[in-house]
């Protein structure tokens, strides 16, 4: 490691921050990049906004998704990004809003770089190895075509992961701890990024400790998977537990499976094999050009050899399972295949890409010249297969628009109760309606995302038919008595069972025991860090 370490300074803080800018000056032209995801993580940040208003703390269910009739949303996509959103948009215009939390992403993860570079080179080159990690190939196709701000959140911590690796020595308790909040956190931002982050672990771990003949790391990195999932169970085990209560398989149907997105493959779908050719030159580049700087670099292999093997590992590892030969590995390792596309551990090997680079290039100009070269296979791509989409201020204040006025947004299939079908809802469809003959004067007192609260006058006992998908957490009661709830075959609506004369029906999104138990696991987690980091040497 580099004996002279500089502290981190504001030159430094002040270049990435400008090379993430430099990435949004195309914005101020042609709009901000509507890319596969848009939709649903800015809906996202305005539904939680607004539960924020109405005094819900933690969302768990979205109101408006579906067009009103919800959806379990927020127990299954982890909170870190739909945070950070909604808090920017509480603070800053909404138009700013995208480019601010893009900006924010990028600067992180170089920042993030430059703490793990400047342990192997110096200051300068340190700066030259974060603004490459920030603005690397891979990060941009995130900012232009994918719209997955969530993913590009949980590039800062693949360095972080790397540095708190190579730094578990002969500690034990402090390195695991460390390790362990970097896993929370990447539970907690990105599901794929976190399957990644674990395998990535495992590897490295591995490498590692034969490198130094020390099992003593694994058993480091063990403790640190077991704290950081117990860190992340008031997300993760309602995630898990509740998967059987929406059609969660939607996530891997057809476009959306492994074997559809390895490198130039053909399908029925023209858009996505156009997506498809630009991510598979993007990502022939990036393997070309680490393989290429890592024989380059060889001079390094002696002067940084706990580095080096790690890097040549990884870079294998993740070409490999960006290949169809890998297919075996998918179906065979845990989760594996719900990360759903095999471009993206692009993400992981924009780190072996960026410090090959720094090691083997010295020069700026070659740095320049080897850059240059990946903005024109990106540009190429751009022109020859795929552009960009784009939304302007009048689209973003369209999202807004259907939040106020209470029209929704569309939802995602792999979120909906699994008795729901979207595609034959009524999106106009009052809030409560009588199934039967019955006559009903109905009554909404509240309606939230939490909470539902109305009277029914009924001449006749009947089924009311409420604009609510039905899922498994709502907690009914009518004139104060639990009721059972049924489900409209047709939509999967809830269905409320009344009697004649004066009903008061409370419905309740409740803290099922998943969501109690993990909440008590991860407060329990956070008090044995505390004890463990207070406990003497």
């Amino acid at each position: 490691m580099n004996g002279s370490k500089e502290k981190f300074g504001w030159t430094s803080l002040l270049i990435i921050a400008i090379a993430a800018f430099a990435v949004e000056v195309p914005f101020f032209f042609l709009g901000i990049p509507s890319g596969h995801d848009i939709e649903f993580h800015l809906y996202s940040w305005l539904e939680v906004l607004s539960q924020w208003k109405a005094g819900i703390i933690f969302p768990h269910w979205a109101e408006l998704a579906q067009f009103g009739y919800g959806a379990p949303r927020f127990i299954f996509y982890p909170p870190a990004s739909w945070t950070l959103g909604s808090v920017l948009a509480a603070v800053f215009p909404w138009t700013l809003v995208p480019g601010i939390y893009i900006w924010i992403a990028l600067t992180a993860a170089g920042v993030s770089m430059f703490f793990l570079a400047r342990e192997w080179f110096g200051h300068r080159d340190a700066t030259f190895a974060a603004v490459l990690y920030a603005v690397n190939p891979y990060n941009l196709v995130i900012v232009y075509w994918r719209s997955a701000f969530a993913e590009l959140l949980a590039a800062c911590l693949l360095p972080l992961l790397l540095l708190l690796i190579l730094r578990s020595g002969n500690q034990f308790r402090k390195p695991a701890i460390f390790l362990a909040l970097i896993l929370a956190f990447a539970w907690l931002t990105n599901a794929p990024a976190a399957v990644m982050v674990h395998y990535s672990l495992a590897l490295l771990l591995l490498v590692i400790a034969w490198q130094r003949r020390s099992p003593r790391i694994l058993l480091t990195g063990g403790l640190a998977v077991l704290l950081g999932a117990a860190l992340a169970a008031f997300y993760l085990l309602p995630a898990i537990y509740e998967q059987k209560w929406v059609d969660i398989a939607q996530a891997i149907s057809p476009g959306y499976r492994v074997v559809d997105n390895f490198f130039f493959v053909h399908t029925t779908d023209a858009e996505h094999d156009a997506f498809n050719r630009v991510i598979s030159w993007i990502a022939v580049a990036e393997i070309a050009a680490t393989i290429a700087s890592a024989c380059a670099a060889r001079l390094w292999r002696a002067r940084a050899r706990e580095l080096w093997y790690p890097l040549l590992a990884w870079t294998g590892a993740c070409t490999l399972v960006m290949l169809p030969l890998s297919v075996p590995l998918w179906n065979m390792l845990p989760k594996l295949r719900f990360m759903q596309f095999p471009w993206r551990w692009l993400l992981c090997l924009a780190i072996p890409l960026t410090f090959f680079v720094t090691m083997a290039l010295r020069r700026w100009v070659s740095r320049a010249a080897l850059y240059l070269v990946l903005l024109g296979v990106i540009a190429f791509g751009w022109q020859h297969y795929q552009q960009p989409y784009w939304d302007y201020a009048p689209d973003l204040r369209e999202m807004q628009d259907n939040m106020e006025s209470n029209i929704g947004y569309e939802g995602t299939d792999e979120y909906t109760p699994i008795a729901a079908d979207p595609s034959v809802i009524d999106k106009d469809a009052r809030r409560v309606t009588v199934e039967g003959q019955a006559h009903a004067a109905i009554h909404v007192f509240q309606w939230n995302a939490s909470q539902k609260f109305f009277a029914a006058e009924m001449s006749a006992p009947d089924n009311l038919v409420l604009k609510l998908f039905n899922y498994p957490a709502w907690r009914v009661e009518v004139n104060g008595q639990v009721v059972e709830t049924g489900t409209l075959e047709t939509t999967g609506q809830m269905l409320v069972p009344v009697q004649s004369g004066s009903n008061r029906v409370q419905i309740t999104f409740a803290r099922t025991w998943d969501r109690k138990v993990g909440a008590w696991i991860s407060a329990f987690a956070v008090l044995l860090i505390i004890a463990l980091l207070r406990w003497p040497s």
